[in-house]
């Protein structure tokens, strides 16, 4: 039978859905009156205590259990929480409470549980605790910076006046624009400020933003609310701002965000909010913002290619990376580094040094690749010699004809005029045709058979500044 109000249960009725309502309840219950007699219990309650109803209901609480606090509750009104029993060899934990009726108290209840339940919740919470301190420790160690200034390597004339910049950097909150071609340490820089920071214990999150396709940024970035998509997790997914909360971002590559995005961006470094995608209010948040570029900002700004104001907003404090190949005395210091990391992590006795005549090679060349193509160099050549010394014929095949023979070097300018003007005019014409865009450039550097970025150094190395 169905009622649309419990009035209208008859008493008997009432009196039957009551029991029921009890004998589903997976704690022991036991109610008093006013004159301190059990009036019921439930099966529950049987099952932890081992009292059985024909036991205890229908006579007074102090003479079957002579030691229940449910009397003082009954007479002084006041709850009573987590109270431990024992009786026998049986154990467990009640929360007690009187029963109010038109102000008055008619009665009061107890709520008890079985200990060997209390203990496998507390069990339960406890490893619940264990792996979520091990997902934070494992979330610490995913999202910590490595780098210090003690790492970055530099004499007087090279990166030491972009190391005491950068400490300066490091004691405020401001951002910092970081310039540089590829490969020449800018993580690194970023980093180090990270851990000379007053947030060094904070996340360092670093994003690529070249790296993650235009129509996913802005909710990597900022995440996105449950049913923004089709595929959108369930509750939503924090963007990579939130996670980097308290702690430093480093946006790399910052040039290649598209100008709606950079909008966005400008607004969480004014305001410190953030909007998740799909989302209708703003989220407090308190990331220092580390931008990187290795292209010329002012020349994007012209072209109607990044903001202005977004520029003057990232560029409070600003670090210029000078390449390898205008600070070639730092050169034999940076080997000595990369060459020490390889012989103390040596499986062998051997120790690895690198040969005068090789040096001289090394400090004769380019470095368009920056720091990044010498430890490369270094790493190969350490791998294919055969003793302690590394000799000329241990480096890449890119130095061999070339790079050898330094007194050569004058008779080979015409021919290496010759190549780069054929290079030139091969990138130009890739580039005229897939066009001015990110997903345009990657398109071209896939054709070209090289890197985005080597494609940009390229870009950058021969001028091509209308694409």
């Amino acid at each position: 039978m169905l009622y649309e109000n419990f009035k209208e249960f008859s008493l008997e009725d009432q009196l039957d859905w009551f029991k029921a309502t009890l004998h589903s309840i997976h704690d022991g219950v036991l109610v008093i009156d006013c004159k301190e007699i059990v009036k019921l219990i439930n099966p529950e309650y049987t099952r932890i205590t081992g009292v059985q109803p024909n036991e205890i209901i229908g006579k007074p609480l102090r003479l079957v259990r002579p030691k229940a606090q449910l009397i003082e509750t009954l007479k002084d009104g006041k709850e009573r929480i987590g109270v431990y029993r024992k009786e026998g060899t049986v154990e467990y934990v009640v929360d007690m409470a009187p029963i109010i009726l038109n102000n008055e108290i008619i009665g009061a209840v107890s709520i008890c549980k079985g200990l060997t339940e209390v203990h496998k919740l507390s069990k339960e919470l406890e490893k619940n605790k264990q792996k979520l301190s091990q997902l934070k420790e494992r979330m610490d160690t995913l999202y910590q910076a490595k780098y210090t200034f003690d790492q970055i390597i530099g004499s007087e004339s090279g990166l030491k006046e972009v190391v005491h910049l950068g400490r300066k950097a490091a004691e405020s909150n401001l951002p910092v624009l970081i310039i540089g071609e590829s490969g020449t340490g800018k993580e690194l820089f970023a980093q180090a400020i990270h851990n000379a920071s007053s947030r060094a214990e904070k996340p360092f999150i670093p994003v690529n933003c070249a790296s993650i396709p235009a129509s996913l940024i802005e909710s990597e970035l900022f995440g996105y609310t449950e049913g923004t998509f089709t595929s959108a997790k369930k509750g939503g997914k924090l963007g990579l701002f939130e996670i980097a909360n308290l702690g430093t971002i480093f946006l790399d590559e910052i040039g290649e965000l598209s100008y709606d995005l950079q909008a966005k961006l400008l607004r969480v470094l004014q305001e410190k909010t953030l909007r998740r995608v799909g989302e209708a209010g703003e989220r407090q948040i308190d990331v220092r913002v580390i931008a990187a570029t290795n292209r010329d900002l002012k020349q994007l700004i012209e072209k109607k290619r990044f903001r202005e104001d977004l520029y003057f907003r990232l560029n409070v404090l600003h670090l210029d990376i000078p390449p390898l190949r205008k600070r070639k005395q730092d050169i034999p210091d940076i080997i000595d580094f990369i060459l020490y990391k390889h012989n103390v992590h040596s499986e062998s006795e051997r120790y690895y040094r690198l040969h005068e005549s090789t040096l001289t090679i090394l400090k004769a060349y380019d470095w368009i690749g920056n720091v990044r193509e010498l430890k490369n160099t270094i790493d190969y050549a350490v791998c294919m010699a055969d003793e302690r010394d590394i000799l000329p014929e241990h480096l890449p095949s890119s130095f061999h004809g070339e790079n050898i023979s330094i007194s050569k070097r004058n008779s080979n300018n015409l021919l290496k005029a010759a190549v780069e003007e054929t290079e030139k005019n091969i990138i130009t014409d890739v580039l005229q045709k897939h066009g001015s865009e990110l997903e345009d450039k990657k398109k071209a550097a896939k054709e070209l058979g090289v890197s985005l970025a080597t494609l940009y150094n390229k870009m950058k190395k021969y001028q091509l500044y209308d694409f």
